[in-house]
């Protein structure tokens, strides 16, 4: 059986562009290291970085 993870004890990141914080997703499980953003809109944006 799975071990099942309350959704406030989920690792989370900080995007660098648009500075909010998202949650660890099952389709991230075996990269999660190498995740920087948080979605393709901001992974497009990167170059766009908001101060």
């Amino acid at each position: 059986m799975s071990k099942m993870r309350k959704k406030r004890d989920l690792p989370t990141k900080v995007c660098p562009v648009c500075g909010r914080p998202f949650t660890w997703r099952k389709k991230w499980e075996d990269d999660w290291e190498h995740v920087t953003y948080c979605s393709k809109r901001c992974r497009g944006n990167r170059n766009r970085k908001q101060d």
